[in-house]
Order: C-alpha cells, then structure tokens, then sequence
C-alpha cells in the first residue's frame, strides 16, 4: 500500500476546498467586494475548508472553466448573480454543487440574499417622510443592468414601487462605478430634474462623486439635499455626512452561503433552500427634511 497516495486522498473524496466565482465590479474589486472575499474564507475556515477564488462572468470565461475541472473544489458560490445566469444553468446541467449570493431566478438554484425590492421601497419612504417629493435613484452601470445583474433590477423595482405607492416624481440613472462617473451623473440628475432634492443610490464607487458633485453645485448635505443608500457596506464612514443606509449583512451573508454549500455537499438530494436577509435603514447624518417644501425649485 502507498501511504503516501493514501494521506493525499480527501476523506469522503472531498478537497474541503470551496470555489468562490467572483467577478470584480468593472476592473477592479470594490472595499465591499473585498469584505465579501474575506468573510467567506473565515466562514469557510470555521469548517476546516479552504477557498479558491476566481473571476468569472461568462459560462466560457477560462476562469470559470477551470473550477470545474480537475476535482479542485468540492462546489462553488457565485456572486454577481444575473436574473438569467447563464453560469447557475450550466451548472445544473453538469449536476455540479453551487449555492448564489443572489437570486438568478432558476428554482433548483440554492440562494442567500437581501431583499432589494424592500430595502428600495423603504429608502424612498425614508425619504418621503422627510417632506422629498423629486427623488432620483443611481443605479449601477448601464453595461451591468443591460446585462442583467439582480440586484440592480431589484432595487430599482422597489424604488419604482415606492414613488407610485406614495405618489412621488422619480427616476433611474446609471452610473460607472468610479468617482468621476457619480460626480458626471450628479450633475446629469440636477441638469434634467433641478427640483430634485434627494436621491437613492445602490451604487457604492461613486458615491464619492455624488458628494463632490453636490458640493460643486453649492448643495449641502443634508441642508439642501438628502442621500441615502440601500445598503451601507464599509464606505458608509468614508464620506462627510456618513450615509443613511441599511447595514449590508455580510458576515451573515457569507456564513449562511457557507453553511447552505455544506448543507448541499452533505444532502446532494436534498430540495433546494433560499434565505432571505432583511436589514433597516441606519439613519446617519446624510438624510433630512426636504429644503423648502415638496414642489420647489432650489
């Protein structure tokens, strides 16, 4: 017998390696991102696992391919999920073990996520109790929404929902994730709707822009205009005022991602589960009542 062959053999035929798919957010991975990674390696380690991780957007993408070849990884978690993820039906195809951070729509998809749909209803009431009758909604790039990514949609679903549930004027803009894309589309919203005097962002890189590009047009937060954020994540101290927006769960995120990945290695036939995480709106410094009435101009 070869002991050495022997001690190199997983038990149950497992690596207790874990793939993590993870495509950065344009070219390069957000502090939010970089959270995540990180809290699903402690997560996994909690269980004596290991995590690769690898880029991968498309179902061909090398990247991806390579997971899934070899024996690597026991079974995959894949975040920047589409409503369509051509990536979730390939792996029911091959009857590979994956769970999503996010919903892709596929019902034998195993899942862990917010609820965007709540969280964008319950800014814009935030904001409406605050007197806000024009709000505009940033939104992830016009690349990332076209291409289907669910969290985008699905925020911008509550949002739409809660400006017709409360008879508000609003509207969807996109915007790059960088700086210099929040400060352009800033200045797009005050350009096309000058009445506006808050809006809701879903999107965290440039909301360092959006700040500047209110400080350039002479708008003070919250004075003369309110902010707030579906979710908070680390960024949420990185801006003066500090940003009214709802906790991001990721440690439970990335835990409850986790454990459902075990959960499918240990009951391969076991029917699919879906987690739900619901958080409330932290109300900070960046949100107050609306300047000089509902109609105004600023």
């Amino acid at each position: 017998m070869n002991t050495d062959a022997a001690a190199e053999t997983p038990p149950n035929g497992r690596t207790r390696t874990i793939g993590l798919v993870f495509p950065p957010a344009g070219d390069h991975y957000t502090e939010t991102q970089m959270e995540f990674i990180g809290r699903v390696a402690e997560a996994a380690q909690q269980h004596d696992y290991d995590v690769l991780l690898t880029t991968g957007r498309e179902v061909d993408d090398q990247p991806f391919q390579r997971m899934l070849t070899g024996h690597r990884v026991d079974g995959l978690i894949l975040m920047e999920i589409r409503l369509e993820d051509a990536r979730a039906t390939h792996l029911i195809e091959l009857g590979f073990p994956f769970v999503t951070i996010g919903q892709s729509g596929l019902e034998k998809t195993w899942w862990v996520d917010m609820d965007w749909v709540a969280l964008g209803r319950a800014c814009v009431r935030h904001l409406a109790d605050l007197g806000h009758r024009r709000i505009a909604f940033v939104n992830r790039s016009e690349e990332f929404f076209q291409a289907g990514y669910e969290s985008a949609h699905r925020g911008l679903e509550g949002f739409n929902q809660g400006v017709a549930e409360l008879g508000l004027t609003g509207r969807g803009y996109h915007c790059g994730d960088d700086e210099a894309e929040g400060e352009a589309c800033l200045e797009r919203i005050l350009l096309e709707e000058p009445a506006t005097t808050a809006l809701v962002t879903l999107n965290e890189a440039s909301l360092g822009g959006v700040y500047r590009g209110l400080t350039r047009a002479g708008r003070v937060v919250p004075r003369d205009f309110s902010v707030v954020g579906l979710v908070s994540g680390p960024w949420v101290e990185t801006v003066t005022p500090p940003l009214t927006a709802a906790d991001e769960p990721i440690d439970e995120i990335s835990r409850v991602a986790v454990e459902l990945m075990l959960e499918r290695l240990d009951s391969p036939g076991a029917s699919p589960r879906h987690v739900v995480l619901r958080s409330l709106i932290s109300i900070r410094s960046s949100t107050g009542s609306c300047p000089s009435g509902p109609d105004s101009e600023f």
